[in-house]
């Protein structure tokens, strides 16, 4: 069937009674989700698979889905009113929504932010229903030489999102690469940097280290400041809201974003993640005002925030149309269709439409429904900032400390989250960017595998990165990154003596 006739079959399939109730309900788990530190759409989808065994195998894959892509909306909002991101995604929204919040402008981040990703959201379902066989066939094209050139390329692209110096990110980047290697070698499994200690075999979880980097680390910040928070200025309720300036400076970013982060979703990893920092480089590239980022622009939330929630959607065009998960919570939604005994792959189309396109329209429906939940609510969401500041920091820290710990119930991410959150608190106090270490941890893992698989592939000659053409490309266009910036800086500095 065509795929207009496909969307027609999937809204006959959603909009029964009790896929409708999974569309709405898995929306607001999933805003719930996004909302509370810790927890996770991984997480919240494997507490949940037990139940979805004694529901239909489209009710149980809509309902997850839902989650998936509505911890999208909900992981913005703590990091924009108390600079504690819900969701590692939302690590970049912290950087610039936070700021706003200090100056009286959280409502209009959060506006902005509902606004985003139902623009993302609805963006990349659409790109899903027509493109998805095209894009995921060109996203497996790509091998262990190309996934190299990518990780390495976004190491040093995207750790400099906040224009520190270069020294300064390559020594923070290299503190987060450390820190991934810690655990079992991925290949032969053997132990590193734990130092007799079990409990490190299992390596090291993103999920405590960005929240005692950014969390917990504010509560301290807080806690050492005299004044504290500053005073929440009362304002009006059509003053919640972007203005006209802000909603203007909104939309370049809010497209961009989709477009990219879509494309993001198509790479194997934490692509959701990683489109932020894609799409907060960008912005800033592009800006008139790039000054302003790192203290409050508007565009810096647009366009991160509607990059996950497109990348979100462009990584469920392989796991639908292939059956090959590229992102942890896509993996997720896979296992739910083998525990209800569903065919995956290229036959889940043909032998199963209904959760095909049921899934698809039920996107549509989903996004709308998270619209709603969302942006009416803003003023709710901005009189959290009301609550006095000595309750709010206790409650910060409570929610990360039981979040830290539900990832695997392990004391040792307990003593990851507290120990990165005093080195948090300490790059803050000489000035050290941390997102670097975020990126490294994304990133490193996957750096490692794929540099070792090609040389595997190669028996060992190094020149397999540069020979082939897509991989050569991109190590390229890093050295040209790399190289360009001191060449220009130097050629101003001649320009600037001959004129003298």
């Amino acid at each position: 069937m065509s795929p207009l006739e496909g969307l027609l079959y999937g809204f006959s399939v959603c909009l029964s009674m009790k896929n409708l109730l999974a569309v709405i309900g898995g929306s607001i788990i999933g805003t719930l989700v996004g909302v509370l530190p810790g927890i996770g759409p991984v997480g919240a989808i494997a507490l949940l698979l037990p139940i979805t065994m004694g529901m239909s195998s489209d009710t149980s894959l809509i309902m997850l889905a839902g989650i998936y892509y509505g911890s999208m909306y909900g992981g913005s909002t703590t990091s924009i009113l108390v600079n504690v991101p819900g969701e590692a995604t939302s690590v970049v929204t912290c950087l610039d929504g936070y700021q706003m919040a200090k100056k009286g402008r959280a409502g209009a981040a959060l506006a902005v932010s509902a606004v985003g990703s139902f623009v993302a959201g609805t963006m990349g379902v659409v790109l899903l229903m027509f493109f998805a066989p095209l894009l995921a066939e060109y996203a497996l094209s790509f091998g262990p030489p190309e996934y190299f050139a990518i990780a390495l390329l976004g190491l040093f692209a995207l750790s400099r999102i906040t224009g520190a110096p270069f020294w300064q990110s390559v020594l923070v980047l290299g503190f987060g690469l450390a820190i991934a290697t810690v655990g079992l070698d991925a290949i032969s499994f053997v132990q590193r940097y734990t130092f007799g200690v079990v409990q490190l075999t299992q390596g090291i979880e993103l999920v405590p280290v960005v929240m005692g980097l950014f969390g917990v680390a504010e509560v301290l910040t807080i806690a050492a400041e005299a004044g504290g928070l500053p005073e929440i200025v009362k304002m009006k309720f059509r003053e919640l809201f972007p203005t006209r300036k802000e909603w203007r400076r909104s939309w370049g970013p809010m497209f961009r974003g989709s477009c990219l982060g879509f494309f993001w979703g198509l790479i194997p990893g934490p692509s959701t993640v990683l489109s932020t920092f894609a799409s907060y480089k960008l912005e800033k590239s592009l800006s008139k005002h790039p000054e302003e980022f790192g203290t409050g622009a508007i565009e810096a939330v647009a366009g991160p925030e509607s990059a996950n929630n497109a990348a979100a959607a462009g990584a469920m065009v392989p796991m639908l149309s292939l059956g090959i998960p590229f992102t942890p919570g896509a993996a997720m939604l896979l296992a739910a269709l083998l525990i209800q005994g569903v065919p995956t792959g290229p036959l889940l189309i043909s032998a199963r439409p209904e959760i095909f396109w049921g899934v698809v329209a039920s996107m549509y429906i989903g996004n709308v429904a998270l619209l709603i939940l969302n942006f009416p609510l803003v003023g709710v969401w901005t009189s959290i900032l009301k609550i006095p500041q000595a309750i709010l920091i206790a409650l910060i820290l409570l929610l990360t400390l039981v979040g830290a710990y539900a990832i695997n119930n392990s004391m040792l991410d307990l003593v990851v989250l507290i120990v990165m959150g005093i080195l948090g608190y300490l790059f803050r106090k000489i000035k050290f960017d941390v997102a670097p270490i975020v990126v490294a941890l994304v990133l490193g893992p996957m750096l490692e595998t794929t540099m070792r698989e090609s040389l595997y592939i190669s028996r060992g000659d190094p020149t397999i990165f540069f020979t082939r053409p897509i991989s050569g490309t991109i190590l390229a266009i890093l050295a040209i990154m790399l190289v360009a910036p001191p060449l220009w800086a130097l050629m101003r500095k001649w320009g600037k003596r001959g004129t003298a």
